[in-house]
């Protein structure tokens, strides 16, 4: 058997970059720290997306800075960041871009060019993206799911990692527009950013503004994610998880659903893309756990941010305060026995 010297320093490479995968969440909520306080569950689930390349829903009211928060993680991966703010007004081309007909120079005939709008980017902030019409909603639709957009018959490509992260405000519904399912299905994770405790209101009070961007400096770099989300998708996940989630995917579904709360009160059920976003997103939370291989654990912290968006409550439901969190709390109540590996 021939040695291959290569072998060895491949090992050690991976090893290393396991090693700055599990010593990077702590290093990332130090530095981002010194701009956000608190909201530690919400910085690990941002952590997961970045490392799944998955688009996140931001859901919170005003002044809780997830505007600011999606601006430092884009300097801490040192992305390149672009931000729309959503309004009715707001128009398809003002997204992905429109074609132009350039004048006509020392005789040359006159050409269409097409010029790029901010959805070309690495990380792009949807502010209040419910308060833009369903036609403007419907252009990110092509660039989330399949990283390019199409204008007059020509498909461009965005660049590599394409992430969107959009926010929505849940208390003003006066001139919003719900988001269709097929687009929430598009999020990998419904994050809900709540008010910080009283001690951290207050240090939060005590804060200098910031008067520049630089107050934090940059973790790692482009080409650092792109290798850890495939290293991501590599992680191994056992078939019996694997059966154990889409069962419980299905449980959601008021048509196969053996559970009565799930068949009164739900109109829809979470889809098919809920499982592989549930089994990405275990795997991104074992890696950064420092485990070889998904565990029950990793599968639980990630299920209520993976289906909260992907199920519907139906009429009765509402009536009686029902949401898809308790749903989602039901289920794993009754299906928590499958969780003994």
């Amino acid at each position: 058997m021939t040695h291959d010297p290569q072998s060895g320093a491949s090992k050690q490479t991976i090893e290393q970059i396991h090693e700055r995968i599990i010593a990077f969440p702590q290093r990332f909520k130090n530095e981002i720290g010194k701009i956000i306080i608190g909201q530690e569950e919400i910085l690990d689930l941002m952590i997961i997306s970045l490392f799944c390349n998955g688009h996140v829903l931001i859901t919170g009211v005003p002044g809780l800075a997830k505007t600011l928060l999606v601006k430092t993680v884009a300097s801490l991966f040192h992305l390149d960041f672009n931000r729309i703010q959503c309004t009715p007004d707001l128009m398809p081309s003002d997204i992905i871009g429109v074609e132009i007909l350039d004048d006509a120079v020392h005789g040359l005939e006159r050409k269409f060019r097409f010029v790029r709008g901010p959805v070309f980017t690495n990380l792009l902030l949807a502010d209040e993206i419910n308060r833009t019409s369903p036609r403007t909603q419907a252009a990110l639709l092509q660039a989330m799911q399949e990283k390019e957009i199409t204008v007059v018959g020509t498909t461009h490509s965005l660049q590599a990692p394409f992430i969107v992260f959009a926010t929505q405000n849940p208390i003003d519904s006066e001139g919003t527009y719900l988001l269709p399912e097929a687009q929430l299905d598009r999020f990998l994770f419904n994050i809900f950013i709540d008010y910080p405790s009283l001690e951290q209101e207050i240090e939060i009070a005590s804060l200098a503004p910031l008067d520049n961007g630089n107050a934090t400096q940059s973790l790692l770099g482009h080409d650092d994610l792109i290798q850890f989300q495939r290293l991501v998708h590599d992680l191994p996940i056992p078939r019996h998880l694997v059966q154990w989630i889409v069962k419980f995917v299905r449980a959601t579904r008021p048509q196969e659903s053996e559970d009565d709360d799930v068949k009164r009160f739900v109109e829809w059920g979470a889809g098919v893309r809920a499982s592989q976003s549930i089994v990405l997103a275990s795997k991104a939370k074992a890696l950064l756990s420092g485990h070889n291989v998904v565990s029950s654990e990793d599968i639980q912290s990630v299920l209520l941010p993976v289906l909260r968006h992907r199920i519907i409550i139906n009429f009765v439901g509402e009536a009686e305060t029902w949401n898809s969190d308790r749903i989602i709390q039901n289920l794993m109540e009754k299906h928590s026995f499958s969780f003994s590996d």
